[in-house]
């Protein structure tokens, strides 16, 4: 990576398709606390065809913003939106601190979102909580450990090396927080 290359100054939003606004509202909203910030209603041609929808910001802490759209005409969702399955490793991951994260546990937890909906995992570098929405999406919430922090720069000092060894086919592990 070039050094002197400019990089993005933070998250600005995340856009995913639902086919239900008001259950993303309350998932994001009501359960997990961020706040709907922005609401635009749209009617305008995308790729060639007049397509109307509505577009929901929920906002982050630094400013960036979580965005769900949701088309007027279900065979616009059909066609820009098709469902997929459920996928661990297709996710968003928030950095929160350890009594945010235990909050949302808590309150995800008194909703009945157990398993397959909710998981926690120990990273060694990070520990995460993961949720599914009513969309399908996964949202993680990650604490990080100090031990990660203190062992960041050894493992940006060898990301090259590490990627390069394990795309020539050696996939020994080089998580030693584990």
């Amino acid at each position: 990576m070039n050094a002197s290359m400019p990089l993005p100054s933070r998250l600005h939003h995340t856009a995913a398709v639902t086919r239900d606004l008001e259950a993303t509202r309350a998932f994001y909203e009501d359960l997990l606390g961020l706040p709907l910030i922005a609401t635009w209603c749209e009617k305008e041609t995308l790729l060639g065809k007049q397509r109307t929808y509505c577009h929901a910001f929920f906002g982050i802490g630094d400013g960036g913003a979580l965005a769900f759209f949701q088309f007027a005409d279900p065979a616009d969702h059909a066609e820009l939106a098709p469902d997929m399955p459920f996928c661990l490793f297709q996710h968003q991951a928030y950095k929160v601190d350890a009594e945010t994260q235990a909050a949302i546990k808590a309150r995800v937890l008194a909703a009945g979102y157990g398993e397959p909906r909710f998981m926690e995992l120990e990273h060694g570098y990070c520990h995460s909580i993961y949720i599914t929405d009513p969309n399908g999406c996964i949202i993680e919430f990650t604490v990080d450990s100090k031990l990660g922090e203190d062992i960041a720069p050894a493992r940006r000092a060898s990301a090259h090396a590490d990627l390069e060894r394990w795309l020539a086919g050696d996939h020994t592990p080089n998580n030693i927080l584990r």
